[in-house]
Order: C-alpha cells, then structure tokens, then sequence
C-alpha cells in the first residue's frame, strides 16, 4: 500500500485543521491513517499523510474533486495548488 502526501496552502491553518474529521472521511473512501502536518516554521503550509488503497480513485478524485469534497476544500481554506507525492 504507497503512501501520498499532499501538500498544500490553507486560508487558516486552526481553521484547517478543525476540519480534521470532515477530511479523513473524505479520503477515507481511498485510504487509511489519514494525518494531517502542519509546518514547523508556523507558515500557512500544511501537509496530509495517507496510506492509500485506491491509488486510481484518490488521484481522480485530487484531479477533479466531486461536489462535496470541493465543498469541504472550500470550507477548511485550502488554497491550490496541490502537490501531490506518492512513495515509490
């Protein structure tokens, strides 16, 4: 099972991460040990871990999210782009 990483800028990295249950459901769909990282020098920049089951899914979903995990995107600031990392 690969792990992605996913790093990302965030409007607001308290409101990013009082999200944390909303967003470990949506990716839960694709993986598991969902956890969230935010960055040590207290920037904006944040990360998310996950252990993915469903590579093809969760990469379809991060290229065009459906309407809901947009919306809760929307709703924890998340500001694109995304890079995404897969471990090899």
């Amino acid at each position: 099972m690969p792990k992605m990483l996913v790093t990302h800028a965030v409007v607001d990295v308290e409101r990013w991460l009082k999200g944390k249950t909303e967003r470990a459901a949506v990716i839960g769909k694709y993986g598991t040990n969902v956890k969230d990282h935010v960055a040590a020098d207290g920037s904006n920049k944040i990360a998310v871990t996950v252990d993915v089951h469903d590579l093809p899914g969760l990469q379809a979903m991060m290229a065009s999210p459906p309407p809901e995990a947009a919306a809760a995107m929307e709703r924890h600031g998340v500001v694109p782009p995304l890079t995404v990392y897969i471990e090899k």
